[in-house]
């Protein structure tokens, strides 16, 4: 970023922002204080309203507003590409939103730009799954689940768990006060306050029934932050898994997130995983079939020997 790019970007971050000191602006721009204090007085002497207060950062003056900015082709495609995103994996209000806001910026890049922009989004397409993978039900739930977000609505739904509790019942009922949503490995994740348990848990919208939206409000635990909320890791069993190495591929691509070492032993691989419970990677070794041998725990070898001796019986 030269010069005159990075003024433009902290006039923007100005506009955009009611105050904003000369370290923050500095860690963005991965440039110097003394650089950024250069750039303001450069900013001041070009006629931008630039007002200073000691100890507390620097702001426009109210009712400043830069004229219209273009875009370069790579921005054009970083905003296009989240309309592509958002249209396939949102719910139908911001889908609509996510048409008009493509048309939009089309409309106003230059035909230089737009031709550039088309040729960049033809190398690198998001390809739409279908309706089967994220249905018509879970996207009404992401629009409900996002409106009692804003809102601070509690809600209530049926959960299908992913291992049965200790009634051998995967379902229950739940009333959750909504936090935020998460889209990871292909799956919108609800982070919510749940009453039940006491504490703050993960929903996967395509495993919700019946949901429905309080009129009841809630207030957020004090403290919390979406951006930097991260789920407590409590993967502690491991399970040491022998691999023929022709499959190492596989193991990588379907298990990675469990996948916790592979180390080289002649002609396989020895791979350990960590996970909350052996029936998370259950489906997995099944369906890496006869190359993989778990070796710990014995109640793992025990459970595919079971699942194996079912499906030899159907066959």
């Amino acid at each position: 970023m030269n010069k005159t790019e990075r003024q433009l970007a902290i006039t923007l971050e100005l506009q955009r922002s009611n105050v904003v000191r000369a370290e923050d602006l500095a860690a963005q721009f991965e440039t110097s204080v003394r650089t950024i204090y250069r750039d303001i007085q450069a900013l001041s002497e070009a006629g931008v309203p630039i007002i200073g207060a000691p100890g507390q950062g620097y702001s426009l003056m109210e009712g400043y507003f830069l004229p219209p900015v273009g875009f370069t082709a790579q921005e054009s495609v970083a905003l296009l590409m989240g309309a592509d995103f958002v249209e396939q994996k949102l719910d139908g209000e911001y889908v609509s939103a996510a048409k008009a806001a493509r048309r939009k910026i089309e409309a106003v890049l230059p035909e230089q730009v737009r031709g550039e922009s088309e040729r960049v989004r033809e190398a690198m397409r998001l390809l739409r799954v279908g309706e089967s993978v994220m249905g018509r039900k879970e996207k009404n739930y992401l629009g409900q689940v996002r409106r009692a977000i804003l809102e601070h609505r509690k809600l209530s739904f049926t959960y299908l768990k992913k291992i049965s509790a200790s009634d051998g019942k995967r379902e229950s009922r739940r009333e959750v006060d909504p936090y935020g949503l998460v889209f990871v490995q292909g799956n919108w994740m609800l982070i919510a306050y749940c009453d039940l348990r006491q504490d703050i848990r993960h929903f996967r919208l395509s495993r919700m029934t019946e949901l429905t939206v309080s009129d009841e409000r809630f207030s957020m635990l004090p403290g919390f932050d979406l951006s930097r909320y991260r789920q407590p890791d409590d993967r502690n069993l491991w399970i040491l898994v022998r691999v023929n190495s022709d499959i190492a591929d596989k193991i990588v691509e379907t298990g990675n997130y469990y996948m916790e070492a592979m180390e080289t032993e002649q002609d396989y691989l020895l791979v350990t995983f960590r996970v909350r419970h052996p029936e998370e990677l259950l489906p997995y070794i099944l369906g890496w079939g006869g190359d993989v041998e778990v070796l710990e725990p014995a109640t793992l070898r025990n459970r595919i020997r079971e699942e194996a001796e079912k499906i030899l019986k159907r066959y």
